[in-house]
């Protein structure tokens, strides 16, 4: 029997401090190589959107994500994200559990901000620019900490509903939530929201939401002006914000530190407190990998669903 983990589920099973921590660990272990991840294929439906399949392996189990990004889809009522993460046994083949997509994207994109943000960062109030799905699980991560934190959103109405659900407050301006110490952007990537010269010492920033082919929430000035990390080099470098950077020609590997090093004690983080530094993130199989064995711990304690296949 197969148990099958709706939305509600996996946010049930799996707290933000539990993702936290377990996004940490699938870092770790994939910079030490005791987890693998074949590259992501995108199967592009632009303009609309694109469809996304990541596979991971680690822990006994294999998982797969078949997810989309249509990030047009809250104008007609549909959600930007959808889709399905399959567990599977290693040993066996055998499937264990499927998991809406959707949920488990949402924890760890909020985890792996939060972690970059808090390794990488500075003190100082942070703030999460984008107040939908995956916006709010990084505000609601923040908060799992101990942190207060700002949100920013163009809907003002969006902001001051995630602010009261998650107890935190609305910026009084874009410009003051883009000039925080720590600043976490979870947009749909077609605006820059860095330009030239406009980070400042000692600023962090968590870029979440470039994370395909023709998004960017920085400008390449800005980003050469930081030091850089991500999450994976490969993936990052192919369909994410320092995609631009790599094929102008003026970004090399040795110029970006992987977090997952940096987790696992093998490079520095922030070196100084004058020090700017960006987090490229591009969602990684190892996390939604992490995310699902953490919602299995609790299990039993659901009442699952389960299908018969």
């Amino acid at each position: 029997m197969v148990r099958f983990f709706s939305g509600r589920d996996v946010e049930a099973a799996v707290p933000p401090q539990r993702a936290l921590d377990a996004v940490r660990d699938a870092f770790v272990a994939y910079a030490r190589g005791e987890w693998s991840m074949p590259p992501k294929v995108y199967v592009p439906a632009y303009p609309a959107g694109d469809f996304r399949a990541m596979p991971a392996l680690g822990a006994g189990h294999a998982a797969l994500k078949w997810v989309t990004s249509f990030p047009g889809n809250p104008e007609r009522g549909l959600p930007t994200v959808t889709g399905l993460v399959l567990l599977s046994d290693a040993s066996t083949g055998s499937l264990v559990a499927i998991f809406d997509a959707a949920a488990v994207t949402a924890l760890r994109t909020g985890a792996a901000a939060v972690l970059a943000s808090l390794k990488l960062g500075g003190p100082g109030v942070p703030a999460v620019i984008g107040a939908g799905v995956n916006g709010r699980a990084a505000a609601r991560t923040f908060v799992a900490t101990g942190a207060p934190v700002l949100i920013w959103d163009v809907d003002d109405s969006r902001a001051h509903a995630a602010a009261e659900e998650l107890g935190a407050e609305v910026a009084e301006s874009r410009e003051r939530a883009l000039a925080a110490d720590v600043v976490v952007t979870v947009t749909p990537g077609h605006e820059v929201l860095f330009p030239a010269g406009s980070l400042r010492a000692g600023q962090h920033v968590s870029l979440m939401g470039a994370d395909g082919p023709g998004k960017a929430e920085i400008a390449v000035e800005e980003l050469l002006r930081s030091r850089a990390f991500c999450d994976d080099w490969e993936q990052a470098s192919h369909n994410g914000e320092l995609a631009h950077a790599v094929e102008a020609g003026v970004l090399a590997r040795e110029q970006v530190t992987e977090l997952g090093a940096v987790l696992a004690g093998d490079a520095p983080g922030r070196r100084a407190d004058d020090e700017i530094t960006t987090f490229d993130s591009t969602g990684l199989a190892i996390q939604d990998l992490a995310i699902a064995l953490a919602a299995m711990e609790r299990a039993d304690e659901l009442d699952l669903p389960t299908i018969d296949l």
